[in-house]
């Protein structure tokens, strides 16, 4: 099967692009742009190159033996992509993007971020390529992730707090697409998940893509079939849109995307846009959306600020409404005892976005044999969430497991 978009950007119903017309020249560009250089021999070289020299590639897969031992049932595998230079997935994009941003003679790059893992990969990028940068981040996020903001001011780049509505991913990214149309031009905006107008969500996909790549070599090599389900956390999806792409024509491979249901499924206590979102339009594109009753982005909370976003991937809607993907959630709680689990069982410390995917390994593996394999993406490592977890175990909010 395929889910490449048509010729207008639409994954089935959902994607395209919503733009002022002042802005469809800009992708217009950006469109030519990334169909030019994608298949570049010379453009694949360099990619190839910084993903192994400067991102760390390829990331191991790891299988998780104290952990599938303690649960019982199927084995559970970890796709590294902490592992990589700066701690995400977020480096293997930001580095296809800004090689395409230079080949366009942009000379600034903008961009959003919520969890400050694709704010650091681009600043770090941008620094390797002799580039200025800004970053649009929430001002509730920016207080979350202090280390992050301090790592992306030591690359050099300029973080920039948005303070307009609830001051998290989504108004950083209002912020980040407004200042960009001032200066379009000299500008390049390097989106970080696999959302907004066409291209970017093919284009997000295609740099994540090495993701299931590899793993899906790897787990062929360590175990000689393919695993029963493949597991990735979902916000905006791009960590997890780059796992499934391998796996989507692999009929018997179960694909699961985990949303965060927060402190409970009503409103403004969640983020699970594919669990209880309408189609909506948003940053440009179209997708399942958390609204109100008017249309408008509704509220939206997760403990991790990676998550916590009203719209999501045109790409896992589309999969949604054909079935090829389900979609669960995890709340707060189970991505806390997650998070508590890897540590104490693995001694590795998997980011709070990360520990979503893994509850729900948690909860899976016990209802599976055990000769049945389990995947899931640990998209980025835990450091920065950890000042988060000591605050909030600190004034009583969570409790870690005994």
């Amino acid at each position: 099967m395929t889910t490449t978009p048509d010729a207008n950007g639409f994954f089935g119903a959902h994607g395209g692009r919503f733009l002022p017309p002042d802005l469809v020249p800009v992708m217009d560009e950006l469109t030519r742009a990334f169909e030019r250089y994608r298949d570049d021999p010379e453009f694949l070289r360099e990619f190839d190159y910084y993903q192994r020299h400067f991102t760390g590639r390829p990331s191991p897969l790891y299988f998780c033996a104290n952990l599938s031992r303690r649960l019982g049932g199927a084995k559970i595998y970890l796709k590294r992509e902490d592992l990589n230079h700066l701690g995400a997935h977020k480096v293997n994009n930001t580095v296809g993007q800004i090689l395409l941003a230079r080949r366009m003679g942009k000379k600034k790059i903008i961009a959003e971020t919520g969890a400050g893992q694709h704010g650091v990969a681009t600043a770090a990028t941008a620094a390797l390529m002799g580039m200025q940068c800004t970053i649009h981040m929430g001002a509730e996020d920016i207080e979350r992730q202090k280390l992050n903001v301090f790592r992306m001011e030591m690359m050099g780049a300029r973080v920039v707090p948005a303070m307009s509505g609830q001051r998290t991913l989504k108004e950083a990214v209002d912020e980040a697409l407004a200042a960009w149309v001032q200066d379009a031009d000299n500008t390049y905006y390097l989106l970080g998940s696999a959302v907004g107008p066409h291209p970017y969500p093919m284009m997000v996909r295609h740099f994540q893509s090495v993701i299931g790549r590899e793993a899906r070599e790897q787990i062929l090599e360590l175990e000689s079939r393919l695993p029963h389900t493949v597991i990735a956390c979902v916000g905006g999806g791009s960590n997890a849109i780059g796992l499934f792409s391998a796996f989507l024509d692999d009929a018997d491979v179960a694909i699961q995307g985990v949303e965060p249901s927060g402190r409970g499924l009503t409103p403004g206590d969640h983020a699970a846009t594919l669990t209880l979102g309408t189609p909506g339009v948003l940053h440009g594109f179209s997708s399942y959306m958390l609204q109100d009753e008017h249309g408008e982005p509704a509220p939206v909370y997760s403990i991790s600020a990676g998550l916590d976003y009203p719209s999501v991937g045109p790409e896992h809607s589309h999969l949604k409404d054909i079935g090829r993907a389900s979609y669960v959630t995890a709340s707060d709680a189970d991505a806390v005892d997650a998070f508590f689990t890897l540590s104490r069982t693995e001694g590795i410390i998997p980011a709070l976005e990360s520990a979503h995917a893994l509850a729900q390994a948690m909860r899976l593996a016990p209802t599976l044999p055990a000769d049945a394999v389990i995947l899931v993406n640990l998209s980025g490592r835990g450091d920065k969430d950890v000042a988060q977890i000591e605050r909030m175990l600190r004034a009583g909010e969570i409790s870690a497991p005994r």
